[in-house]
């Protein structure tokens, strides 16, 4: 048996049946407990998307959804989607859209938890994130550890591949650059970053993912202006690929579930517990403030840029579908062979604006993988930190350091397969452990969640006043459950 082999063993041992329905059911429960916090929350997460400040000990709010960003924001959202629809149909789409909507409240739920339970390390900087809360808030320290370790391998060693793949995927479709140039080219930029920290992390963040999504976006635009008279019949054929009802997909329902929520979870990491690592970073005056902000950067991750490349592809009709039944063959074929991935995304563009598609999709993959392979490193770093009881030696970093930059290469000249697939892996595992863990410990959220209600009718600027701990803690927050919770 192969390593590829191995591999997608594996992956459908992680990514069953069970674990979409639970990713699903998960969401849709805590859109309910919430009371759909993700649609009344909305006046909010724009407002409190561009407040507070840094300090001496975490980053701002818009820093710390920069920095969220730049993990949910890369290659997910144009290779992932291709592949989305590669192997799921167009329907795909679809069901990504569901488990965004309904993940932006487990979002909210665990980027809340991450401020209630967030610490301060060596350096007097914010950690935090599910192996802190699950070991302070359920006093599971077995499983926070199994946490932790699980997301230094899935962060550090699985999910960074995904991002350099695709680097040398769309260099190689567009300018023909030997894939070890690029890889090298990757490493180098990649360990003079990391090297600098989360504050370099947070400043490089803020000023690239705003400009890569709005020239990927604007692009996406004038080509479904171009294409304008197909986009009635391309958002009919989501709608009827979703639920089994187009010729072509009718036997694709179940695999287009699956896709959509695999590649919207990869994408938009509601539920997968790295968008709570940035959150915690984040100094604000009520853990609710930067759960609303990380839940509004699902909504910006999956409802606007994944559509943008679903848009395109679909528009423009650039797109293959492997038959479920027998995935070595094509169900529908409407442009030559090629690997799902950028290429799909590549030849879009450029059936629209020759000469221009294939080099600005591997101009633009590059800061969206860029930004992404950083934040990965963060979320991975924090969890290295935390296994160190936030003093770690300075050998664990650098062989930390050095295995995270030895991953990225590897995955960068293997096969794109591979890469996604442990890539998947990677989710997959941090989104078992991490769901079960806020179907745990949702009552300090919820708890939150009121206090913060009761202010703001008010008609003050909530602030998190706890009372006093009953134990000891090591929480920057002198409780884990306000005042409202213990009458």
């Amino acid at each position: 048996m192969n390593l590829e082999e191995i591999v997608a063993r594996i992956l459908g041992i992680v990514w069953s049946p069970m674990l979409v329905t639970l990713c699903l059911v998960a969401g849709l429960y805590f859109s309910v407990r919430t009371r759909f916090i993700q649609l009344r929350g909305l006046p909010d997460m724009l407002r409190l998307m561009f407040q507070g400040r840094s300090s001496a000990s975490g980053v701002s709010s818009f820093q710390a959804l920069s920095m969220s960003l730049s993990s949910r924001v890369g290659v997910g959202n144009i290779a992932g989607v291709a592949i989305a629809i590669a192997y799921g149909g167009p329907g795909a789409i679809f069901w990504m859209w569901v488990v965004a909507f309904l993940g932006a409240s487990s979002a909210f739920v665990e980027s809340t938890l991450a401020q209630i339970y967030k610490e301060r390390d060596s350096a007097g900087m914010y950690r935090g994130g599910p192996a802190y809360y699950i070991e302070k808030g359920l006093g599971q320290r077995w499983y926070a550890v199994v946490f932790a370790l699980s997301t230094v391998v899935g962060c550090g060693l699985m999910l960074p591949g995904t991002q350099s793949n695709a680097i040398v995927s769309a260099l190689d479709e567009a300018w023909a650059i030997p894939g070890w140039v690029s890889a090298a080219a990757i490493g180098m930029v990649v360990a003079l970053v990391i090297f600098g920290g989360v504050r370099r992390i947070a400043q490089v963040a803020q000023v690239i993912v705003p400009f890569m999504a709005l020239a990927y976006l604007l692009v996406a635009g004038l080509v479904m202006v171009l294409n304008l008279d197909a986009v009635p019949e391309m958002l009919a054929l989501i709608m009827r690929s979703a639920f089994g009802q187009d010729a072509a997909f009718g036997a694709m329902i179940g695999t287009a579930i699956q896709w959509g929520v695999r590649r919207g979870v990869m994408s938009n990491e509601a539920g997968q517990g790295t968008g709570a690592h940035p959150a915690a970073a984040a100094e604000v005056s009520h853990p609710v403030k930067q759960g609303l902000v990380q839940a509004c950067s699902v909504y910006i991750d999956t409802m606007v840029v994944c559509s943008a490349t679903a848009f395109l592809i679909l528009s423009t009709g650039t797109y293959n579908v492997y038959d479920p039944s027998a995935p070595s063959q094509w169900l529908v074929a409407n442009v030559p062979a090629l690997e799902a991935g950028p290429a799909f995304v590549q030849h879009a563009v450029e059936s629209v604006l020759p000469g221009f598609g294939k080099s600005f999709i591997a101009l633009a993959i590059l800061p969206f993988a860029f930004t992404t392979i950083l934040a990965l490193y963060y979320t991975a770093e924090t969890n290295v930190v935390y296994l160190g009881r936030n003093r770690p030696s300075w050998l664990a970093m650098m062989l930390f350091r050095l295995g995270f930059i030895g991953a990225l290469l590897y995955s960068a000249l293997n096969t794109a397969t591979v890469a996604w697939s442990l890539g998947d892996i990677g989710v997959g595992l941090m989104s078992w452990l991490n769901i079960v863990a806020l179907l745990l410990l949702q009552k300090p959220a919820l708890a939150a969640l009121r206090d913060y209600e009761a202010s703001r009718k008010a008609g003050r600027d909530p602030v998190y006043r706890p009372e006093p701990p009953q134990r000891p803690t090591t929480c920057v927050w002198t409780s884990a459950v306000p005042a409202t919770e213990r009458r």
